[in-house]
C-alpha cells in the first residue's frame, strides 16, 4: 500500500509533463515482479467481506484478487518517467481475467506486470497492461486491462469508462448497448464505500474517497472503484454452479456514491450487467466456468 500511495503522488507530479498522442511514443519494456508469497490472511479476508465473496476457512482466491495484489506494480510502471501517458485522468475501460487453475491462499504467488500495447482510440490513446501470476514457474492466472488517455483525435467521440466524469451516451443509448438481462438483486452502496475499499486494496485515488476530492477531478461525488464493481458482480455470479475461470468486463459509466444499483444476469449467471434505477448501465460482463 505504501508503494501504491507513493505512485499516486508521483503520478500527480509527472502527469503535467506528459503529452499523450505524440507521434513515435513507445512503451517501457520493463517487467516488474513481486517476490513469491502467499496471500496475507487478514487483507484477503477483508477483501472477501467488502466484495461479497464467501469467507471459507480454505478455498481458492477470488478470481480478481491477484489484480489487487499486482496493482502497485502496474501503477509503478504507469507513473514512471518513460511511460508516455499521464496517469491523472487515465480511464480504466475494460479488463479480461483468466484463471488457468484455482489458486489456494497458501500458495506462493509471484505476480509480474508489463505494458503490452499502445493503440489509437477514437477518444485518445489506449494502453494495455498485462498481469501474470505464477506458482513455482507455472502460469496460473493472467489479466489484460485497457486504460484510456483521452485527448483530441481525428476520430471523434467515443464511450467513456469508469472514471469518466459523465457517460458518453444517455441511459437509453447505454441500455441498448447492454444485454437485456433480468434483474437479480439490488444493492445499496454507502457513501464511504470508496474509502473502505481503498483501505482494503490500497487504491486511495482521490476520486473514490470524498466528494470534495472527487470534485477536483470533475465529479459531483466520489465514485465507486471499477474493480470493486467487477468483484461484487463476480461474487454474485459465483453463486451459480461451476467455478469461474474467465471474465471480460467493460466499464461504461461511473457509479456516484451513495447509490442504489441493480445487478442483472442471465439465468446461468454467465452474462451480467450493473445498472442504476434510471437505466444507466455502469458495467457489462461475461464469464466462463470450469466444466
Amino acid at each position: 500500500m505504501t508503494s501504491l500511495s507513493a505512485s499516486l503522488v508521483r503520478g500527480a507530479v509527472t502527469s503535467p509533463f506528459k503529452h499523450p498522442g505524440r507521434a513515435g511514443a513507445t512503451l517501457p519494456t520493463d517487467r516488474l515482479t513481486l517476490p513469491a508469497a502467499p496471500a496475507a490472511p487478514g487483507p484477503l479476508a477483508a477483501y472477501r467481506r467488502i466484495c461479497g465473496f464467501p469467507a471459507p476457512e480454505s478455498g481458492p482466491l477470488p478470481l480478481p484478487y491477484p489484480h489487487v495484489l499486482a496493482f502497485p506494480l502496474a501503477m509503478r510502471l504507469m507513473t514512471g518517467r518513460d511511460f508516455p501517458l499521464p496517469v491523472v485522468g487515465l480511464v480504466h475501460t475494460w479488463i479480461e481475467i483468466t484463471g488457468h487453475r484455482p489458486v489456494q491462499p497458501g500458495e506462493a504467488l509471484e505476480p509480474t506486470v508489463y505494458a503490452s500495447e499502445l493503440t489509437a482510440h477514437r477518444r485518445g490513446t489506449e494502453v494495455t497492461m498485462v498481469t501474470e501470476a505464477r506458482v513455482g514457474g507455472e502460469l496460473v492466472w493472467e489479466s489484460r486491462s485497457g486504460y484510456l488517455s483521452r485527448h483530441a483525435t481525428k476520430g471523434g467521440a467515443g464511450p467513456r469508462g469508469e472514471e469518466g466524469p459523465k457517460a458518453g451516451a444517455g441511459p437509453k443509448a447505454e441500455e441498448a448497448q447492454a444485454p437485456a438481462l433480468p434483474a437479480v438483486t439490488e444493492w445499496r452502496l454507502p457513501g464511504d464505500l470508496g474509502r473502505r475499499y481503498g483501505a482494503v486494496s490500497g487504491d486511495r485515488n482521490p476520486i473514490h474517497l470524498h466528494p470534495l476530492t472527487a470534485r477536483l477531478f470533475g465529479f459531483p461525488r466520489a465514485i465507486a472503484h471499477g474493480m470493486w464493481t467487477v468483484a461484487r458482480c463476480l461474487a454474485e455470479a459465483d453463486r451459480q454452479p461451476g467455478e469461474l475461470r474467465t471474465v471480460r468486463a467493460d466499464f461504461r459509466a461511473p457509479v456516484l456514491l451513495p447509490a442504489t444499483v441493480t445487478y442483472a444476469a442471465d439465468p446461468a449467471g454467465n452474462a451480467f450487467a450493473l445498472r442504476s434505477a434510471s437505466g444507466r448501465v455502469h458495467l457489462t460482463g461475461t464469464v466462463t466456468r470450469a466444466l
